[in-house]
């Protein structure tokens, strides 16, 4: 096998990727850090939909041991602790409270969960779990007394795709976005793929594998492009999520219990707070999809039942929503369904294989598409050993944000003090790059909002495939929300001009 260039010169490729979710960047990031030579097509933008609308968590899953995925939480437990050697930038370290009221979950049964919780997985860097004596003059109801503290992390779920699919194109790569898959049929030796790009251009590939990493649309893939039934069945679980102002001081979040017995964040986010989410079935096209007002009632009823400050319609300043792909394994709730993943491999050693993955959570990425070539294996026997669990991310190679911001503080002694700590947040040290040859604030160009300057957009319009000012302001940049609509026209206009 020869490793690709950055651009392919013939249609041919080793291993061709089909969606561009976690799972999707997360494989092919992986096998072209074997050698392999990896195309990945993604009929929108990279994270457009699930990957981009979770609970912006690195998480075991407390609630899980609930329904006794003691192997899911096991790993998941164990990939915090990866990630965040991985992408400092991105992935930090967050307590959270776990209130107790007697008449919800039992303290034993708590204390319990988190026991396992904290031994488990490894922990390294997080602290273990420990009860709270909370004050009276605290956020919540004056009801409740006692509480518990425990660590997991949050990610910038998009930028995490982001970065996957940059070190995926430094090590050789093709990452074509707003292109489909139209088919794909086995021929002699491989797989011959159709796909179609925005201006309605065809492409050939043929390739020697095929993965179908379309996340909610993984079934759907097999019936529309490969022509044969899909071997397992998706249940598509609506997570919403509202966004308001900032319920609590400080870098911590709350899971809450509810008489259903679900349980929803609040989490801080970009000087606000992040609520969710729900479990619903979803049976409507899983790229139109949005946080009923039902949903975001619910959300609030949850939380006006634990904290003073009392929620109202009017507070949510911001909504969003996501499309989980489960694997449909017939639970009766949505909320019970698995949160594993499953990788369906269909061909045997001689024939041309596809794999594809059904069900998984944004934490387990990286294990998952380890699993997925070690599962490919016999068909590329020459491949590199597994690398991802001790390489950094693009961007990643830092201490931590607020360290990286004092750097270049002093490196750009003209770049005012939160702009730092944003840049830092979002690009770890790839803001370097569009930051080196610059010697003044003035000459980055216009600004369009937030310290959104022409320099920075030059680098996410060149570099990280932005098109449009939804990409850049909710996918690249978490800036949607502060920006004006006249500041989103004037984006859009100027990368309409490119």
């Amino acid at each position: 096998m020869i490793r690709a260039d950055a651009e392919h010169t013939s249609n041919s490729c080793d291993l061709l990727v089909i969606g561009g979710g976690i799972n999707g960047a997360g494989i092919a990031n992986d096998a072209a850090g074997r050698g392999l030579r990896v195309v990945l097509c993604e009929q929108h933008d990279l994270a457009a939909h699930t990957s981009s609308a979770s609970s912006k968590l690195i998480h075991g899953g407390l609630r899980y041991l609930e329904h006794y995925a003691f192997r899911l939480v096991r790993e998941a437990l164990a990939e915090r602790e990866v990630l965040l050697a991985k992408a400092p930038h991105l992935v930090r370290p967050l307590p959270f409270v776990l209130p107790y009221r007697a008449h919800l979950r039992p303290r034993w049964l708590l204390r319990a969960g988190l026991f396992l919780y904290d031994h488990l997985g490894r922990r390294q860097q997080l602290p273990a779990s420990k009860a709270l004596q909370l004050p009276p003059d605290g956020p919540l109801q004056p009801d409740i007394q006692h509480a518990f503290e425990y660590h997991d992390c949050q990610v910038d779920d998009a930028r995490l795709v982001l970065v996957n699919a940059l070190q995926a194109r430094q090590q050789g790569a093709s990452i074509l976005t707003r292109t489909r898959c139209v088919q794909a049929r086995r021929v002699a030796g491989g797989w011959h793929v159709e796909l179609e790009n925005a201006a309605g251009q065809r492409l050939f590939y043929q390739t020697s594998a095929l993965v179908n990493a379309a996340g909610p649309w993984a079934s759907r893939l097999f019936a529309e492009v490969l022509h044969e039934p899909a071997p397992h069945r998706l249940r598509l679980v609506r997570g919403s999520h509202i966004l308001v102002p900032p319920l609590v001081n400080g870098h911590h979040g709350y899971i809450l219990q509810h008489t259903d017995g679900r349980v929803v964040f609040v989490l801080p986010w970009d000087g606000h707070s992040l609520i969710g989410t729900t479990d619903v079935d979803h049976t409507d096209d899983p790229g139109s999809v949005v946080a009923t007002e039902e949903e975001q009632r619910y959300l609030l009823d949850v939380v006006n039942a634990w904290f003073k400050r009392q929620l109202q319609p009017a507070d949510i300043l911001h909504s969003f929503a996501g499309v989980r792909p489960l694997l449909d394994d017939h639970a009766g709730s949505a909320s019970r369904t698995t949160r594993d993943y499953h990788l369906d491999l269909q061909g045997q050693p001689g024939q041309p294989p596809l794999l594809s993955v059904f069900g998984g959570k944004l934490t387990t990425y990286r294990r998952l598409a380890e699993s997925a070539m070690q599962r490919l294996r016999p068909w590329f026997p020459a491949m590199g050993a597994d690398w991802t669990a001790n390489s950094v991310l693009p961007g990643g190679d830092i201490l931590d944000p607020e360290a990286f911001a004092g750097e270049l503080r002093q490196t750009y002694t003209w770049l005012p003090a939160p702009l730092c700590l944003r840049l830092a947040s979002t690009y770890g040290s790839l803001c370097h790059t569009f930051l080196h040859e610059h010697k003044s604030l003035q000459s980055l160009g216009r600004d369009f909002g937030e310290g959104l300057s022409e320099a920075e957009l030059h680098y996410l319009h060149d570099r990280e495939w932005a098109v449009n000012a939804e990409d850049v302001l909710w996918r690249r940049t978490r800036l949607g929300l502060g920006f004006s609509v006249a500041g989103k026209q004037a984006l859009g206009d100027w990368l309409a001009q490119r």
